[in-house]
């Protein structure tokens, strides 16, 4: 018989509480993993832990630890695994700690899965780094955006037969642990579900310049503080908020038999698509003021457009995005506002770093 619990690897971060937050609200037992390596995160543990109470297990240990994580997947019903080393930069600063993080980590989440007597199902959050800077694909400049020449690319976006490219230390790294994900269901029968993921927006993120970059750029205008572009400003993105990526985990969970052993990409689609100096204007008009700007060289593996097509993911399970991209953003900016203000968070979380 299979476990009760629900375990989410790196379920402290920006992705892993919300997540948690959702299931618990439901009445389901979460158990977290998390190193708690990431200044901030313990705050959205405290969160969960006054919110729901003890149907929230706390394991503190690094999925690097082979032994550790095997101890933890007892009675365990179901794995969203999100524990990553989630920054190109950091990567390509120490390549053998972002490989280990996410390459090994996961290796060592499946074989604690495949070493239970009914393994439970995976969820794995994978990235879009993983098809490389698309430097194939011909676009033009209108206005502060890169487009796409192809019309047809304009309207869809990147599919999940686009061949793999990974670029980055964090997009090799990345990009082995998706193929591993997807091998445990082929090799050893494993029930198991990528998720290629955009960028990711909205409460409990705490972003930096390295990552969560929507979040990053409303705490910097709310505080004043200058934003640097590295690039241009006109790349695209499509952007997903983070109530629309639960929806999908848990659709993802729903036909994890049916899905299993196949990648999908997951965003905000052609309809939630933004350049970074589109969100500066944004910005403005939701803070009343331009942040200050400030230019430098585009970074290793960025890409100057990329957009998921989630219609493969769509016509699976009927998920699709519903928060737009003006609602969402509002619903951030007013989210960190508040915490901003309040006298017990502080100045501290709002630095902090969430996955």
């Amino acid at each position: 018989m299979r476990g009760t619990v629900t375990l989410i690897t790196g379920g402290a971060g920006f992705v892993g509480s919300n997540l948690a937050h959702r299931l618990l609200a439901e009445g389901r037992r979460v158990r977290v993993l998390d190193n708690l390596c990431r200044r901030g995160v313990e705050q959205n543990l405290q969160w969960l832990r006054k919110t729901h109470g003890s149907n929230l297990e706390v394991s503190v240990i690094d999925v690097r630890d082979a032994e550790a994580v095997k101890a933890v997947m007892h009675d365990v019903s179901q794995v969203f695994h999100f524990a990553a080393q989630v920054a190109v930069t950091t990567s390509l600063v120490d390549p053998r700690e972002d490989f280990d993080t996410n390459a090994l980590g996961t290796l060592n989440v499946l074989e604690a899965v495949r070493a239970q007597p009914l393994p439970p199902p995976v969820v794995f959050t994978s990235t879009n780094k993983v098809y490389g800077g698309l430097s194939d694909v011909p676009l033009v400049l209108e206005g502060q955006r890169y487009l796409p020449q192809d019309a047809q690319w304009r309207a869809g976006g990147v599919t999940e037969a686009r061949p793999l490219d990974f670029h980055s230390p964090y997009g090799c790294s990345k990009g082995t642990a998706d193929q591993y994900v997807i091998d445990y269901a082929r090799s050893f029968g494993l029930t198991t579900t990528v998720l290629r993921m955009s960028c990711i927006y909205g409460p409990r993120q705490f972003g930096t310049e390295d990552q969560g970059w929507v979040a990053h750029f409303l705490i910097r205008a709310m505080r004043g503080e200058p934003i640097t572009i590295y690039g241009d400003g006109k790349q695209v993105r499509d952007v997903l908020f983070i109530d629309d990526l639960v929806d999908a985990f848990l659709l993802a969970e729903q036909h994890g038999k049916r899905l299993s052993g196949r990648a999908f990409n997951i965003g905000g689609g052609a309809r939630n698509t933004i350049s970074l100096l589109d969100l500066v204007d944004r910005l403005e008009a939701l803070h009343g003021s331009r942040p200050r700007l400030a230019f430098d060289d585009w970074r290793t593996g960025d890409q100057r457009y990329y957009v998921s097509d989630t219609s493969a993911f769509q016509q699976a399970t009927g998920w699709q995005a519903r928060v737009p991209v003006a609602e969402g953003t509002a619903r951030l900016y007013q989210w960190l506002a508040e915490r901003e203000r309040s006298p017990e968070a502080g100045r501290t979380p709002l630095v902090a770093t969430a996955a």
